[in-house]
């Protein structure tokens, strides 16, 4: 059978059982699921006026309980809907099936990240093969220009891949 699209699952990063967004911040993988409406604040006017950068770290999860997910990758499908905001994706420095670095708050780049923000699998980021109940860590940097307007905008990688 193949890996179905609702059998790739993101989780949020920062602890088994955590279940802030705020704290996503990398580490163990959370039990938790990634709510994209909350993945992120809502822009501030302060943020707003000034610019501001924020990360989380998410783990997607192939949970198919015998099938890879072959060639996986990651993009984004729909940036942001506001033209004062956009989302980058990287992967993650440690392995598959590896915990993921921690940084220190929100507004601290995680080291040896690349960021981009591919808008198909064409392009997206190579994640390799994915095992079932494999995860990848993936970090997400959300930049708000400065003199944005404010906004509670959201958007998400979607990772894809073929099934052997």
């Amino acid at each position: 059978m193949p890996v179905l699209q609702a059998e790739i699952k993101y989780y949020l990063s920062g602890g088994a059982a955590n279940s802030d967004p705020a704290a996503s911040l990398g580490g163990a993988k959370s039990s938790v699921e990634v709510d994209p409406n909350t993945l992120f604040d809502d822009v501030s006017s302060s943020e707003a006026s000034a610019g501001d950068v924020e990360y989380r770290c998410i783990y997607v999860e192939n949970t198919n309980g015998t099938d890879s997910l072959v060639s996986a990758a990651a993009w984004i499908s729909s940036n942001t809907a506001s033209a004062d905001t956009t989302l980058d994706i990287g992967l993650g420095t440690s392995a598959i099936d590896g915990t993921e670095q921690t940084v220190g708050d929100e507004d601290t780049a995680p080291a040896g990240v690349t960021f981009s923000a591919p808008a198909d699998k064409a392009s997206g980021l190579s994640i390799g093969d994915l095992a079932a109940g494999e995860h990848k860590a993936i970090w997400l940097r959300r930049t708000v220009n400065s003199s944005a307007a404010s906004s509670s905008d959201t958007a998400v990688p979607v990772v894809g891949g073929d099934t052997v």
